[in-house]
């Protein structure tokens, strides 16, 4: 009951401003337990009038059943109405809310983490969720209608009230076990479904790989183990819930016949007559589904408990750590830089030692190594993509630690070796990062971005479609697309993270014109594995076991550092 409350507060900030539709909801589920009180009462008057050939008072009765009946279905039109509406809001609120976070979830928790844990909390705990308070107030109307038929019951006869109480309160045991252990079963599955999704996810993301390995039959053959799995985890939980239910129906119907002889034995008696008893009857009938509604009330809150827990679990820092940045705001940097004395470790890996530079804004500088000697590791830190713990990293003379996110994010773009396009058009694709974009920015970008020429053959132009992942454009596009975006984000610091190593020869020309476009008035950092991209670069920073061992220009590290020399001989010999 205390995690309930708990969690019932927790959700309430997402209905307090559907107070109205609440209200409205709860005046007519009033109105319908007084309703589901009268009918028993008129039911068992109409058989008493029909035993007697009272035809004319038997037609009444049945117009005034009508008319309570038509009443009822209003009420319930109206509260579905209402509550559609109400589930609605609430869960549109619950899933933007639930993704804001997840977007502020840090690098080490994403890592650590399927995308299916994500997924199924965003698509299944939060539905859940949303239909807490309409689905609570029809448990409890539903249970109220059965408490005001207890009441009457009470009033006619009290021996046939305590003997459905004493039946209620152990098919109330029976299905508390039953809850109890589909709960338990239920957090099992759940555990396994977000495995699957995981994999889904990556199986749809890595479709074209698995086709060049020829691996379809291995995929198909995890995922249907992932499945069945789950599967058989929810039939297991299926299967223990009908059990139960199974012998709950089995005793309530043991009951039913039991109160048929105590209703005979009580006429037999004389404390009964036989029109009173065909009403406790019907009363009887009325509440019997309660225990059942009971359940179900217990399944539910079980199951809303669950389905909170794993949504809070997310927006809870101790649980899945956020992001974490300052309050100093930069409108506009430079693009000076400095790396001083930061030390970073990964997974117990050390990828950087002690590390010390500094760029100049508007300067363009190449960083060069062996793979492994922390090159992306410096662009990540330098994006905030992960924290230091050890020394300091600085934007125009600010520690990053002091710095907001959009200081820091909104002042720096990376280019990577295959940058991620959305599912829209080029324009869209643009306008994600500037909504308020016009045409002649975008068109100038995309010029800049040497772009604007391709985009002119195809049949829409900037609105064509360019497919998941810009599976419509060659990697060389994609990037030139990235490098558009970010000239329209129009950030001080661009980042071209191996952004040449996997492209012909023709299209690495076009990226480099593309920089070369940029360079001046931008501060440019290129990761870089062909080294003939990166002669014309101001500086070249050359790393060796996560420290800086040598820098200069092309020229004074072909002379100054065998390891630049030895790395630019061997790109040499593979052409």
């Amino acid at each position: 009951m205390k995690n309930l409350i708990k969690n019932l507060k927790f959700s309430w900030q997402y209905v307090k401003n559907d107070k109205k539709y609440l209200f409205i909801i709860t005046i007519v589920n009033i109105i319908d337990i007084i309703l589901n009180v009268i009918t028993p009462i008129l039911s068992a008057k109409i058989i008493i009038e029909l035993t007697t050939n009272n035809f004319k008072r038997m037609i009444l009765i049945a117009i005034m059943i009508f008319i309570v009946n038509f009443l009822s279905s209003m009420v319930h039109f109206i509260a579905r109405t209402f509550s559609t509406k109400m589930y609605r809001n609430a869960l549109s609120k619950i899933e933007v809310d639930l993704g804001s976070n997840m977007l502020k979830l840090d690098n080490n928790c994403l890592d650590s983490n399927s995308s299916g844990v994500f997924i199924q909390r965003l698509t299944n705990d939060t539905t859940r969720m949303a239909d807490v308070f309409n689905s609570m107030l029809g448990i409890i109307s539903t249970i109220l209608k059965d408490v005001g038929v207890f009441i009457a019951i009470f009033i006619v006869n009290k021996i046939m009230f305590f003997y459905i109480i004493g039946t209620m309160l152990i098919l109330y045991y029976l299905e508390k076990v039953r809850t109890d252990i589909r709960n338990k079963d239920d957090k099992e599955f759940r555990t396994y479904k977000e495995k699957v999704s995981g994999f889904i996810g990556e199986l749809v993301r890595g479709a074209r790989d698995i086709k060049m390995l020829n691996s379809e039959n291995d995929f198909i053959g995890e995922l249907d183990k992932r499945i069945t799995t789950t599967n058989d985890k929810m039939r297991l939980m299926h299967t223990n819930s009908i059990k139960y239910s199974t012998i709950n129906w089995i005793i309530s119907d043991l009951f039913a016949l039991i109160q048929i002889i105590l209703l005979v034995v009580l006429i037999e008696k004389g404390y009964i007559i036989s029109s009173i008893a065909l009403v406790l009857y019907n009363y009887s009938k009325s509440v019997e589904h309660s225990i059942y509604t009971v359940g179900y009330f217990l399944e539910y809150i079980k199951d809303f408990n669950l389905s909170c827990e794993r949504v809070i679990d997310i927006l809870d820092d101790s649980k899945f750590s956020k992001e974490k940045f300052g309050t100093k705001h930069l409108d506009r940097v430079n693009g000076n830089f400095e790396f001083k004395d930061v030390t970073f470790s990964y997974d117990n890996k050390k990828l950087l030692r002690n590390l010390n530079f500094k760029i100049n804004a508007n300067e363009t500088v190449a960083f060069v190594g062996k793979s492994g000697t922390g090159k992306t590791t410096i662009f990540n830190l330098l994006c905030k993509m992960y924290d230091v713990k050890k020394g300091i990293i600085t934007i125009d003379g600010v520690d990053i630690k002091e710095l907001d996110k959009d200081s820091i994010r909104g002042n720096i773009t990376i280019i990577s070796q295959n940058p991620y396009i959305f599912n829209m058009s080029i324009k869209d694709n643009l306008k994600l990062v500037k909504s308020d974009l016009t045409d002649k920015e975008m068109k100038d970008a995309c010029k800049v971005a040497c772009l604007d020429e391709f985009i002119k053959t195809l049949p829409d132009k900037y609105d064509t479609i360019i497919g998941e992942g810009g599976v419509n454009l060659s990697g060389g596009q994609k990037q030139r697309l990235a490098i558009a975006r970010a000239l329209v984000q129009k950030t001080e610091i661009i980042l071209f993270d191996e952004a040449t190593s996997a492209l012909d020869n023709e299209t690495q020309t076009q990226i480099q014109e593309a920089i070369e476009n940029m360079k001046g008035e931008y501060t440019i950092l290129i990761i870089a594995h062909r080294l003939s991209t990166i002669k014309n670069a101001d500086r070249i920073l050359y790393l060796e076991d996560g420290s800086i061992k040598a820098e200069g220009t092309h020229r004074e590290l072909l002379k100054s550092c065998e390891g630049y020399k030895n790395l630019y001989e061997s790109e040499n010999i593979e052409k």
